[in-house]
């Protein structure tokens, strides 16, 4: 029971820890994010990274920082209906609804993302994408773009109460944890979730070394 007690207190820190990372400020916040959420997944027990490939790590792969990918964006009433991702993994299905969209220009291509809230306890707004570097750049299941209900949103989602205008970030698109590991298993991007504009920011594939 002590493993299962220490395992869940594990659980919380590392949340806690990864949700701090998005609440650096200053002029070097994506210098300092990135350098310290290298350090995370190399060190803290909860990585997704396999234990043995922790202590040889470089740290995780990233397009250079590119102001173009900070856009400006519309968030517009979703239908409310149910979505469902099978996650593969013992989590199984994880219904979700479709709250709203983001509707935004990208590198001169008018883009939207349907933007989906956790219908389970805790709620959240979570928004997966897929663009024209999965598979190739990036991983091809997508990467997310923020997540409320895991605080992975603080430096890439700007809003303002009573306001639907809203600035995000695509510099801080990340992995969902299946990418180091088979061990894991996340909701991937839905088919509505790709965008057709390469987006060469955030993090690339991984690379075990």
């Amino acid at each position: 029971m002590a493993c299962v007690i220490e395992d869940l207190i594990d659980l919380v820190d590392w949340r806690r820890r990864v949700g701090d990372l998005y609440r650096i400020g200053g002029p070097d916040a994506i210098t300092e994010f990135r350098r310290r959420r290298d350090e995370l997944f190399k060190s803290h027990p909860q990585s997704p990274i396999e234990p043995d490939e922790r202590s040889t790590s470089t740290g995780l792969r990233y397009f250079g920082p590119d102001p173009r990918y900070r856009v400006m964006a519309r968030l517009e009433d979703g239908p409310g209906d149910e979505m469902v991702i099978e996650t593969g993994g013992a989590d199984g299905a994880i219904h979700y609804r479709r709250a709203g969209r983001l509707v935004f220009d990208l590198l001169g291509q008018q883009c939207s993302l349907t933007v989906l809230s956790l219908r389970q306890y805790a709620g959240g707004l979570f928004v997966p994408f897929k663009d024209a570097t999965s598979g190739h750049e990036t991983y091809g299941g997508g990467r997310y773009l923020f997540d409320t209900a895991k605080g992975t949103d603080g430096l890439v989602l700007a809003v303002k109460s009573g306001s639907t205008d809203v600035v995000v970030d695509f510099n801080y698109a990340y992995n969902p944890s299946c990418v180091y590991s088979p061990r894991w298993a996340c909701p991937l991007a839905p088919p509505e979730n790709t965008l057709k504009v390469p987006v060469r920011s955030g993090e690339q594939t991984y690379k075990a070394t």
